[in-house]
């Protein structure tokens, strides 16, 4: 029982992490798509799996007690979101986020489900309900996808979405479109890093972070992941999904310009040996928000499901001290209660 435990956790690790390897034509090349179709980072680095220090970190977690914890959950706001007159940003939970901008409703990586897993009986589980559910979502013109993450990329949620709105859209990365096509979702459109389109008055545009993607055990950067922009004559805003810190937030601002709110990732970041490439820490979060120029910056990716092994609180307080370490007030990148609507005006 022990055993075969075992081997199921290690296989779903193996499906949420892995570590970098290297090439001579990934390092010699700029381009982020390799001539075996699969995908790489802005610095040429495709990310693969080192077994042996999966296999490594899945027996060292075995003798840790990682902890859940019942955060405070608060209703939303909803006489704002379905008045749906202003800016307004709830998160729901994880990298959930609804955003309304005066011009269309956007739903982030999507998640409503009990596992973040390939399987229904294993795998991280939610500790936190969400803060909404979908069927108290206001109507939703766009769902925006990451990567293909489970965590990011949950089947069960994009198939209800997909049921309960008729003319719902959904943005993915390059790769993606066969997956949702073979779910019977239809309506969905692929975005190479700087694609952009113009949906009623908003422009969407898809620029690269440093991460990489998987669903199998067979399918190693077949699909693209990335950062969703989107800004209007009222507002911009990005949601950067998952990422390790590159000069690509630099190059984001540059080609973009400063962002009014950011989504940050500032939880899933322990033990450093394997999430470094991957996955920010508060302090390089704060370093994103700067490079950015964001005016305001909401800390995502925390208090939702264990997936790696700093304590399920730290995140929030780790991102206060590295605040006051950098001279940023806390108004200005902060973390949202479960449900929390964030009123823009």
């Amino acid at each position: 029982m022990t055993n075969n435990f075992f081997k199921v956790a290690l296989l779903i690790v193996s499906l949420l992490y892995s570590l970098p390897t290297y090439s001579n034509e990934e390092i010699n090349s700029s381009a982020h798509h390799l001539s075996d179709g699969t995908y790489a980072n802005t610095s040429g680095v495709a990310y693969e799996s080192s077994f042996n220090k999966l296999l490594k970190w899945s027996w060292e977690r075995r003798s840790k007690n990682l902890e859940t914890f019942k955060f405070e959950v608060e209703v939303p706001n909803y006489k704002e979101i379905y008045k749906n007159e202003n800016i307004v940003t709830t998160w729901i939970g994880h990298e959930t986020f609804l955003y309304q901008n005066k011009d269309i409703n956007v739903l982030t990586d999507p998640h409503f489900t009990q596992r973040a897993s390939p399987l229904n009986f294993a795998g991280p589980k939610r500790y936190m309900v969400p803060g909404m559910k979908i069927d108290d979502l206001p109507n939703i013109d766009i769902v925006t996808i990451s990567h293909s993450h489970y965590d990011h990329l949950d089947y069960m949620s994009v198939k209800l979405l997909a049921e309960k709105f008729d003319n719902i859209l959904f943005l993915v990365p390059l790769g993606l479109k066969k997956w949702f096509e073979s779910k019977g979702i239809y309506n969905v459109r692929e975005f190479d890093w700087w694609d952009s389109l113009i949906i009623q008055e908003t422009l969407i545009t898809f620029a690269p972070v440093q991460h990489w993607s998987a669903r199998g055990l067979f399918d190693r950067n077949e699909t693209l992941w990335g950062a969703w922009h989107f800004k209007n004559k009222f507002h911009s805003f990005i949601h950067l999904g998952d990422t390790g810190y590159t000069d690509d937030f630099k190059t984001i601002k540059e080609k973009l310009g400063p962002v009014d709110l950011a989504a940050i990732p500032i939880g899933a970041y322990e033990p450093r040996w394997i999430m470094e490439f991957s996955h920010i820490n508060p302090e390089e979060a704060v370093m994103t928000f700067l490079d950015l120029e964001a005016s305001k910056a909401i800390g995502m990716a925390w208090g939702t499901f264990i997936l790696t092994d700093e304590p399920v609180t730290e995140p929030p307080r780790q991102l206060l001290k590295e605040l006051k370490k950098y001279n940023i007030p806390n108004e200005d990148f902060f973390t949202l209660k479960h449900g929390e609507s964030y009123l823009i005006d």
